[in-house]
C-alpha cells in the first residue's frame, strides 16, 4: 500500500514539474514580430492620451479606442500561445489590419 502511495506522489510530482518546465520555454515576449505588434499597441495607447489630453478626443471615444488595443493584445496573447510563443505572418498581418483600423480612428 505505501509503495503504490510513493509511487503515484512521484509520478504526480513529476507530472507537476514536466508541465511548468514546458511552460517556461513556451513564452517568448521578444520574438521580433511579437514586439512589433506590442510596440505599435504601446505607440497606440501613448497617442490615445495624448489626444485626450489635448481635447481631440472625448473620455468615452479614448476608453473605447483603449478597450480595441486591449482586446488586440489578448488576441495576440492567444496567436503567440498556440505557436509556442511566437506569432506566425499571418497573424502579424491580421494584428496590424486591426492596429491600423484603431489608429485611423485616434487621430481624427
Amino acid at each position: 500500500m505505501n509503495t503504490k502511495l510513493v509511487t503515484l506522489g512521484l509520478i504526480a510530482f513529476l507530472g507537476i514539474s514536466t508541465s511548468s518546465f514546458a511552460q517556461t520555454g513556451k513564452w517568448d515576449e521578444n520574438h521580433p514580430r511579437r514586439a512589433e505588434v506590442n510596440g505599435r499597441l504601446n505607440n497606440q495607447d501613448r497617442r490615445i492620451h495624448e489626444e485626450r489630453r489635448e481635447g481631440e478626443i472625448g473620455r468615452g471615444q479614448a476608453a473605447r479606442l483603449h478597450r480595441e488595443d486591449h482586446r488586440i493584445r489578448n488576441e495576440e496573447r492567444r496567436m503567440a500561445a498556440r505557436d509556442n510563443g511566437h506569432i506566425t505572418r499571418r497573424d502579424q498581418a491580421r494584428l496590424n489590419r486591426q492596429e491600423n483600423r484603431v489608429s485611423r480612428r485616434i487621430g481624427r
